[in-house]
């Protein structure tokens, strides 16, 4: 299953399982989970832990040192889930010390192409990253999103629950669940309609999302009028809670 050229470090923790192509190099102190396939010319570097039945293509970097400069060799780590898709010249970094020390990777994502996710990370579950989508440091992303090729985010952003963000767009501001945004940088039109249907939300629900999203992104209304227009919508509806929480707990400010 481990190709005769493939280069190993005696301290890797391999399923018995596991497929390792041509030329790839596995460094120290990487521990990678059964049923994971690694094509050729693959690196991944450690302290690095890869779940199950990943999928890793040709010419990846995987738990690299992260490029930052305060980086002094600290011992940090990159930890990969479940089934996630890694196509061609993906690179992982490792976390930084002053940045909690792990970029973490959630189950069942896909990185196409060219996807750079940087040190500290945090990057939850079924989250598509179109080609050459790029996160730099630090920037959260939530479960079901999906990031349109080209798309950059800024350090220490947050990218919400089923958030969309079309081709080429540059995200500097927090996104609320939800919303669709576009452009550089990046401005707000309107919330995730289709994917939302298509993930089971009702009309109601969808109705009472987009009325949040007008009266909290798109209003000029006093804060206060807005916030007592809300609340009735918070009480019948947790998504419509989970959206105001979000902005609420904002320290970058949200996309307009």
């Amino acid at each position: 299953m481990i190709h005769q050229t493939a280069i190993i470090d005696p301290s890797a923790k391999i399923a018995d399982d596991v497929e390792i192509g041509p030329y790839t190099i596995i460094g120290a102190e990487v521990e990678i989970g059964a049923g994971t396939w690694i094509g050729p010319h693959v690196v991944i570097n450690g302290p690095t832990k890869i779940g199950k039945e990943n999928k890793i293509f040709q010419f990846a970097s995987i738990g690299e040192q992260p490029q930052d400069l305060k980086f002094d060799g600290e011992p940090t780590r990159l930890e990969v889930g479940d089934r996630n898709t890694i196509r061609e010249y993906v690179t992982f970094n490792r976390g930084t010390e002053t940045g909690g020390g792990v970029t973490r990777i959630g189950n069942d994502n896909l990185f196409m192409a060219y996807v750079h996710v940087a040190h500290d990370c945090q990057v939850g579950n079924n989250i598509i990253f179109a080609n050459s989508a790029s996160l730099a440091g630090h920037v959260e992303v939530g479960d079901n999103a999906i990031l349109g090729g080209f798309t950059l985010v800024h350090q220490f952003t947050r990218i919400a629950t089923r958030c969309m963000t079309s081709m080429g767009s540059a995200v500097n501001r927090d996104v609320p669940p939800y919303v669709i945004v576009s452009g550089n940088y990046a401005k707000a039109y309107g919330i995730n309609k289709v994917g939302l249907k298509r993930s089971g939300f009702s009309d109601e629900t969808i109705r009472a999302i987009q009325n949040a999203f007008k009266l909290l992104v798109r209003s000029h209304k006093p804060r206060a009028e807005v916030m007592k227009q809300v609340q009735p919508l918070m009480k019948r509806h947790p998504e419509v809670k989970l959206f105001v929480d979000f902005i609420e707990s904002s320290e970058r400010g949200i996309v307009r």
